[in-house]
């Protein structure tokens, strides 16, 4: 006899998959074009067997494995499909299909029989199908190209983003640091002192967060792909099955995206990096190196954090604060600038929102150096 807590957990996952064959049915069921009814029809097959799997945990138990009525959630969902077409719920059901990736993962018997990467192959195959047009009919394979070439050059600006944030963190930590320590009324050498120890402190964080980050990004996905590798390795034609699937909902005929499949899965290490790249969303050329993201980040912080540090290097006192303060204005303009390549925005006022706040934060920590300095006599 199961616990009672692991008997309820089956009769969630029964439930779940309830409202998932019934979603699948009733999209079959009212879907017109034969190569969407036959990826509807697929997926619930796969549903099917996802269901029979928790009825026999059940049976096992010793319990009732009559599965219950699709939940009003689901019967809602369909409502709304049947009146207002499919393209409005395909997001949802995508949402559904990640929520029921989270849901499984961790539990030691939907694991074993697959469960997790059925629903978030569901998953893609539904962000396909809701970014595909009109009814889910998917597009053809020339607009498919285009989407995914712009996908791919909106994330070459995730590395504008990364060098602009990193020399905009260097300057702005550095400036209001300098800006605190001349605040107290200290001599120029201090002042350097502080400002080269909080560019090597500050260039020295970012750069080891930044090789933690993207080495443990780095190895969560080498897992995942080796996972993958295993499960190509002992059920190819589930794989095939996916991939074609996939392809199905980029607007491929059912033949087409098979016969593409079958010529992929010819080769196991082409086949690998493409089921990594459509199933999970890997792309394995892409990975990065943690070494070179950690001295870009390095170099990145170290040339922010310079800009207020350098004029008193050549003078003192006042002159020395109101230059730094210039100089350190002319780079927050130029980073608030930069950023603007990707937002769109205006130039002008991006650059001078940044200038405003990172003269903000150098005010405020001179004002509490400033009072520090008067109350300690530093």
């Amino acid at each position: 006899m199961a616990p009672t807590t692991e008997v309820e957990q089956y009769r969630a996952f029964l439930a779940e998959e309830v409202d998932g064959l019934f979603i699948y049915e009733r999209l079959a069921e009212a879907e017109s074009d034969a190569s969407l009814k036959d990826i509807y029809q697929r997926l619930a097959k796969t549903e099917v067997r996802h269901l029979d799997l928790w009825r026999e945990q059940l049976r096992l138990a010793g319990e009732d494995d009559t599965p219950p009525r699709p939940s009003n959630r689901a019967r809602i969902l369909m409502w709304i499909a049947g009146r207002s077409g499919h393209d409005l719920v395909l997001p949802i059901i995508k949402s559904f299909e990640r929520g029921a990736t989270d849901m499984y993962t961790g539990n030691a018997i939907a694991e074993r029989e697959g469960l997790p990467q059925d629903e978030s192959s569901h998953a893609r195959v539904f962000d396909a199908l809701s970014r595909s047009g009109a009814g889910g009919r998917g597009v053809p394979g020339s607009v498919i190209g285009r989407i995914e070439t712009r996908h791919r050059s909106l994330g070459g600006g995730n590395a504008l983003r990364a060098a602009v944030l990193g020399a905009n963190d260097g300057l702005v930590s550095n400036l209001a640091l300098v800006a605190g320590i001349a605040g107290a009324g200290v001599g120029r050498d201090a002042i350097l002192l502080a400002g080269v120890a909080g560019l090597l402190a500050g260039a020295s964080s970012m750069a080891l967060g930044e090789w933690i980050s993207v080495t443990s990004s780095r190895e969560a996905a080498e897992a995942q792909i080796e996972a993958e590798r295993e499960e190509l390795r002992l059920d190819p034609d589930a794989e095939r099955d996916e991939l074609a699937l996939i392809y199905q909902a980029k607007g491929l005929p059912q033949a087409e995206a098979e016969a593409l499949a079958n010529v992929l899965l010819k080769d196991p290490e082409h086949a690998l990096a493409t089921l990594a790249r459509e199933e999970l969303g890997i792309v394995p050329e892409e990975l990065g190196s943690p070494w070179a993201a950690a001295s870009t980040s390095f170099v990145l912080f170290g040339i922010g954090a310079i800009i207020p540090v350098l004029p008193f290097i050549l003078a003192d006192g006042t002159p020395a604060i109101l230059a730094s303060a210039a100089a350190s204005g002319l780079g927050l303009f130029g980073l608030g600038a930069g950023i603007t390549l990707l937002t769109g925005r205006s130039l002008w006022r991006s650059g001078m929102r940044q200038v405003a706040l990172g003269l903000a934060a150098a005010a405020l920590t001179y004002g509490v150096g400033s009072l520090i300095g008067g109350v300690t006599g530093i």
